[in-house]
This record gives structure tokens, C-alpha cells and sequence, in this order.
């Protein structure tokens, strides 16, 4: 008994091992030899085994062999619902891959739609991310998580909120311009949630009925309202708002849901199960749904017997004998073999059942296996919404659902055809608001007083453009309109570009659109020209090759950089100031290399000169100086003059070495704390238009004042600039103190 029971655990571990590597064909394979070893007096011990197995095969996709292993466990009166758990999620996930579907999967997006709810947006908010929900979508998550924050549902960006969520002004504005009838109904329906939450269900299902009247396309309103009427034990109009909510969306899940329950209270149980595994198809995370489903399969699986039937008094009218279940699975699981289960033998607990029960099950069974089939007549029939508008149309609808609701003529939305063709259309009346009914000014910034290019929505709820806000950030961290401050602009500097606006300009306004582009498309290339209206910095000289770090603080110098930093080149201008012109005649342009931000909206700029320019105009830009400029390049040398030119370069750069070399360590370490080393000798001294970069390295550390350092930037010969510099170091040799 010692090695048996060694072996047993062995192989048992060996088992759970597959099943942990997700090889589930081994792992119930070694389960069933182990019940075949398994002797009387150890049926805990069996159960046990049972139930794994049947696991293994529901996971491995062998439905019809774990059902059986479930219906075993069921007779031994030791099935629960939540031991279904594994074959539900199974069959939702067979029914996500025969249809397509992703866990999760988002119905076709309206323009006017919320990224939650699907809805038409009612009170809208914008994140920081750009992206736009109802209020009372976020509010309702931010109080089922106790946190002051959020996820976004389409970036998953966490966005923390504290206080209230401020409505977008633009967006409300546009929508109770152009769609007040939808508006009206939005208003009814939250009317409407607010009674029903008080526990006034007739008063809700008035406000409903108007509300639909207003809105007969919107699936949430249906939906609702099924959740209502099912409330108010009006189960048929129920199912029947469940039934228009699926054929309005068929990808969401909370319609099937409320079919589902409608359904289930309508003791039509085995199309009740469809809908529930239909619901945890497309929401994983659907509890409600999941629980339902699991007890449906546990009392399927149940024996029919006399000690059941006062839990289950319904039950005996609607159920076929057991094996009827395997075809259901089988339908769910889009499985191309479906067995007859009218054809399978009945088992002695179901030999009392009447022969007209039978058949009446026998009939709904092969209902519900064609329930995954096509069927074009019956999706013609269920492609057109139904809405209660007034007491005659509730009467009209009402004769038109009872036919419906035949059991031979039962609509399920659940086939692919019915999805894919949702997935092609998306009924809204926004398409019926033609584009030249927009009015411009509707989506038009308030700085500019021009079509909203890039908008930006603050957290107080007003849209500008992006470079509108950027400079008002520039001068106050305070909204333009309502001066409510908005630091985590001025210290993160991170703009979301509103998607729903630029998605509803491109829409209604596609010309107006395009003219604003190219409007602006003019402007940047003008500012990104390096030789026309150039950016001048004026502060003091820079070199070529030489760094030049910068704090920037005013308003204008911050525009002038992020500018700089938006049109792609990176570079401006460096003039020394002078009191009659404004700035010097020669200057060094820079290129950023990094930006350092700080919380009060100053800057520290890492830049590095490059090339020498001589100044043609001046002008003004936005605050800060222009101007037009040419480029200065060294002359060349060829022959003799070349070879009495590279003379002189080597006995002033072994001359400008030796000087260096003699200053004191501290001050040394200074100078190459902030310019770096001396760069070395170049092999062609000739090959840069501005000439050897040490030459400009040492002009930036000697101590020499403005006016003698300009005379060197202007110089377009590197004979006169190395004589000069051998002057210099003559006099610093001679007179400085090192």
C-alpha cells in the first residue's frame, strides 16, 4: 500500500504539473487512470479527481466529455454552482473565438459617444489625456473605487481628479445646439435613474417612455428601462427592450444581460443561458452574468428527482431529459457536430416527464441549437429598433412583440451575421446634421478668434488652441476665461489634444478645416527658416562648437524656445546687446540641446553654438527680435600661403596649450567644469567654414571683454583671427597674474 500510494502521488503531482504547463490533455488523462485505480470506500477521494478532470477537459476544449464528468458529479448530489465556473468561462471563450470577438470588445463608436457607457454624452468631461466621458460615468467610477483618481478607458492613463469634474463647455454648448432632442432624453434618463434609485419604479419608467420617445436609437435607454420593467414584473416588455437594445448594439454586454434576465423570468431558460454566455463573451468581468450562468448549468445538470421538484417547481415543465444540455453546449461552443438529443436514451429518473413535455422541450431544443446558425429572414426582421412612444404605438408594438415572442419565431442576435453588420453601421442622428449647418463659430478658440487648431481642454473646462494656451502658460498659470489656476500645466508642460473636437472639425468642417491647416502649415515654415525673421536671443557672445547654457524666465524668450523646439531645427540666434542698434551685427546661432522646465514656468537651456552669421535686418516678432542674416565662412588658402597659414596655426595652438597649462589648478577645473577640454588640432584646418574649433574654445575662456571678443566672430579670415589670438596671449603672458 506504501508504493501504491507513493506512485498515486507521484502521478498526481506529475498531473498537476501538466496542468500549471497548460497541458490539459495530459493532466485529464492522468486523472482518468487514477479513477480507474481508485477502490470502494475512497469516493471523496473520487470526487475529487472527477472534478479536476472535468476541469482539465473544459479547459482543453473537450466540452462534451467534462459535461459528462459534471452530470457524474451532479448525481452523486455534490455539484455546485460555482464548480461550473471554469465551463462557463470555456464556453464564452469558444463563443469569442467562433465569433471574433475580443474580451471586452467595444461596440461601433458614435462621434457623440461616451468611452463608458457608449452612450450619447450627457454632461461631458474632458481628461487631461484628451479623451471625453459622461460626468456622472466618472463620478459613478471614482465612488465604486474610493479613490481620488481614474482610468482612462482607451489610454489607461491614471488620472487623478480631485473635486468635481467640470463639464467641457465647447462640447456641451454643441451638443444642446445640434442635438436638443437627444439632450432632452439624457436629462429624462438621469430624471429617470434618480427615481428609480429612490425606489419609484412607475415614476422612472414614465420618465423613460419619454425619454425613448425622444431618443427611440439610444441602447442604454432600453436597456434601463428592461432593468426597470423587469423590476416592475413586466416581464414581456422586458424582454422586449433587451431585444431592441441587442439589435442596437450587439457587442454590448449589458443588453444581453437584461435579455437574459428577461428571459430567465419568462422560465425560458436554456435561451436565458445563450444570452448569459453571450454577456461574459464580450465582458469577462461580468459577475452577475457569470453566477446566473453557473446556476442555469447546475440545475440543468441536477437529476429530475422527487426530493428537487419543490426547488424547482418550473423546472420540470421546461426541461427535456438531461442530455439535452450536451446539444446547448455544443450550440454555445459553435461546434459543427450536434447531436439529437431526442434520439438519446432517458434515464429512469426522467421516466416519469410527459410525452408533451417532451415534445414541447424537444421543440425549444432545436430552437436553440439553430440559435447560432444564420438565419437572414428573422435578422431582417430584427434589424428595425422598437421604441414606446405613446399608448396606440405601445399597443401597435405590443401585438408585433407577441408574435415575436413565438417560440418558433424567437429572434437571437447572437449570430455572426447580426455582428458583423452592427459593426458596419452606427445608427445616430448626428449624421443627419449636415456639415453646412455647423456654424464655424461654435468650434472657434477664444484667443484667436479663429477655428480651433490642436485644442486643449483645461481642467476647468474651457478649449483653446495648443499654442494659444502654451503662451498664456507663458506669461500666468491661470486660465485666459475664468483665471482659475492650473499649475500642472506651468510644471509639466503636458498637453492632450482634445480627440472628440478634432474628430467632430474634421467631420462637420472639413474645409474650413483644411484652410486652417494650411494657414498654419504658412506659419510654421516661415518661423523654421534659417535665414529669413531668424530668432535672436540677445544676451551675450557665443562661439562655434562652444557650449552656452541659458536660464530663460521671460515670456518672450519662452516663446521664442519652445518655437524653436516645435519647428524641428532647434536653433535661434546669439547677439550681443547694443545700446543704438539692439543687438550686434555679427552673432553665433545655437542649437538646443536639452530643456530643463521648473515648477514656476523658467527654464535652464542647454545649447551649443554653431554657425557665425552677419545680421542684413532686424525686426519683431511675438515679443522678441528678429532678423535677417547671412552666413560667414573662412576664406580658403591654397599653396604657399597654406602652408605659411598651417605654420602659424600649429606655433599659436602650442603657444595657446602652454598658456593654459600654466593657470592654477582651481581655476582651471572651472573652465573645464563649464567649456569641457581643449579640443585638439584638427588634420584639416580648413575642412569647418568657422575654422578650428579650439580657436573659438580659447576666445570663450580668455578674459576678454565684449567689444574685443566681436571683432574675432566677425572675421571671415583664420590667418588675422590666429595673429589676433597670438596678441592676446602675449599680453596675458605678460601682464595677467595666473
Amino acid at each position: 500500500m506504501g508504493a501504491e500510494g507513493s506512485g498515486r502521488e507521484e502521478m498526481l503531482e506529475l498531473a498537476t504539473e501538466a496542468f500549471r504547463a497548460r497541458d490539459f490533455q495530459l493532466a485529464a488523462d492522468i486523472y482518468e487512470c487514477q479513477l480507474r485505480a481508485i477502490r470502494a470506500g475512497q469516493e471523496d477521494e473520487r470526487d475529487e479527481l472527477r472534478l479536476k478532470r472535468a476541469h482539465c477537459l473544459a479547459l482543453g476544449g473537450r466540452l462534451a466529455e467534462s459535461l459528462e464528468e459534471y452530470k457524474l458529479l451532479s448525481q452523486q448530489g455534490i455539484l455546485r454552482p460555482q464548480h461550473l465556473e471554469v465551463l462557463v468561462e470555456r464556453l464564452a471563450e469558444a463563443m469569442r473565438s467562433s465569433q471574433g470577438w475580443t474580451d471586452g470588445e467595444q461596440p461601433a463608436r458614435r462621434l457623440l459617444s461616451c468611452l463608458k457607457c457608449t452612450g450619447t454624452l450627457y454632461e461631458p468631461v474632458t481628461l487631461q489625456c484628451g479623451h471625453t466621458y459622461c460626468r456622472n460615468c466618472l463620478e459613478r467610477e471614482r465612488e465604486g473605487t474610493r479613490a481620488p483618481s481614474t482610468h482612462c478607458k482607451l489610454c489607461k492613463d491614471k488620472l487623478h481628479a480631485s473635486g468635481t469634474y467640470r463639464i467641457n463647455v465647447v462640447l456641451n454648448s454643441f451638443l444642446n445646439k445640434y442635438f436638443p432632442a437627444e439632450t432632452r432624453a439624457l436629462t429624462l434618463r438621469h430624471e429617470g435613474n434618480v427615481l428609480y434609485k429612490n425606489k419609484k419604479p412607475q415614476a422612472a419608467l414614465e420618465k423613460y417612455r419619454e425619454a425613448n420617445a425622444l431618443a427611440p436609437k439610444d441602447h442604454l435607454l432600453l436597456s434601463n428601462r428592461a432593468q426597470i420593467n423587469a423590476s416592475l414584473r413586466h416581464v414581456e416588455d422586458a424582454l422586449h427592450d433587451g431585444n431592441a437594445a441587442c439589435n442596437l448594439q450587439p457587442t454590448r454586454s449589458k443588453g444581453h444581460l437584461r435579455k437574459a434576465q428577461a428571459l430567465a423570468g419568462l422560465q425560458k431558460v436554456d435561451q436565458a443561458l445563450k444570452e448569459y454566455i453571450i454577456c461574459i463573451a464580450l465582458d469577462s468581468e461580468n459577475k452577475t452574468a457569470k453566477l446566473e450562468a453557473q446556476k442555469i448549468l447546475s440545475d440543468f445538470l441536477s437529476p429530475i428527482a422527487e426530493n428537487m421538484r419543490h426547488c424547482l417547481p418550473d423546472m420540470m415543465q421546461l426541461l427535456s431529459p438531461r442530455s439535452r444540455i450536451k446539444d446547448i453546449v455544443n450550440s454555445l461552443s459553435a461546434s459543427n457536430v450536434l447531436e439529437n438529443s431526442c434520439k438519446e436514451k432517458i434515464d429512469t429518473t426522467d421516466i416519469g416527464v410527459r410525452k408533451e413535455w417532451k415534445a414541447h422541450t424537444c421543440g425549444n431544443l432545436t430552437n436553440t441549437v439553430q440559435m447560432m446558425s444564420d438565419n437572414k429572414d428573422a435578422l431582417k426582421n430584427s434589424s428595425t429598433p422598437l421604441a414606446l412612444t405613446s399608448p396606440e404605438q405601445k399597443n401597435t408594438q405590443k401585438r408585433k412583440y407577441d408574435l415575436v415572442n413565438d417560440d418558433k419565431a424567437e429572434i437571437i442576435e447572437g449570430n455572426s451575421t447580426c455582428f458583423r453588420r452592427a459593426r458596419a453601421q452606427s445608427p445616430s442622428r448626428e449624421h443627419d446634421t449636415q456639415s453646412d449647418l455647423v456654424d464655424p463659430l461654435d468650434l472657434e478658440c477664444s484667443l484667436c478668434m479663429r477655428l480651433l487648431y490642436e485644442p486643449i481642454t483645461t481642467p476647468c473646462g474651457h478649449t483653446f488652441c495648443l499654442k494659444c494656451i502654451e503662451r498664456c502658460m507663458d506669461h500666468s498659470p491661470k486660465c485666459p476665461l475664468c483665471k482659475e489656476v492650473l499649475p500642472e500645466y506651468q510644471t509639466l508642460r503636458k498637453y492632450s489634444r482634445t480627440s472628440l473636437i478634432e474628430e467632430l472639425i474634421a467631420h462637420y468642417l472639413p474645409e474650413e478645416l483644411a484652410e486652417r491647416k494650411r494657414v498654419n502649415d504658412d506659419e510654421m515654415a516661415e518661423l523654421s527658416n534659417l535665414n529669413k525673421a531668424v530668432p535672436i536671443f540677445i544676451c551675450t557672445m557665443a562661439y562655434p562648437n562652444v557650449p552656452c547654457p541659458l536660464h530663460i524666465f521671460e515670456p518672450c524668450y519662452r516663446l521664442m524656445i519652445r518655437r524653436c523646439m516645435e519647428f524641428g531645427n532647434k536653433q535661434f540666434g546669439m547677439c550681443m546687446s547694443d545700446p543704438i542698434k539692439g543687438f550686434a551685427d555679427y552673432g553665433c546661432m545655437l542649437e538646443v540641446r536639452s530643456v530643463e522646465l521648473f515648477s514656476d514656468g523658467r527654464s535652464v537651456v542647454d545649447t551649443i553654438g554653431r554657425r557665425r552669421f552677419k545680421v542684413l535686418h532686424q525686426s519683431e516678432r511675438d515679443g522678441y527680435s528678429t532678423a535677417d542674416i547671412e552666413y560667414l565662412e573662412d576664406e580658403k588658402m591654397e599653396g604657399e600661403s597654406y602652408t605659411e597659414l598651417l605654420r602659424l596655426h600649429d606655433a599659436v595652438y602650442d603657444q595657446a596649450y602652454k598658456w593654459f597649462s600654466s593657470l592654477k589648478q582651481g581655476l582651471k577645473t572651472r573652465i573645464l567644469s563649464h567649456f569641457g577640454p581643449m579640443p585638439r588640432k584638427d588634420t584639416d584646418i580648413q575642412a569647418s567654414p568657422d575654422g578650428p574649433g579650439w580657436c573659438w574654445w580659447l576666445l570663450a575662456v580668455l578674459p576678454l571683454e565684449n567689444r574685443a571678443q566681436l571683432p574675432f566672430l566677425a572675421m571671415t579670415s583664420l590667418q588675422d583671427r590666429l595673429n589676433g589670438i597670438r596678441r592676446v596671449l602675449l599680453f596675458m603672458s605678460r601682464n595677467c597674474p595666473r
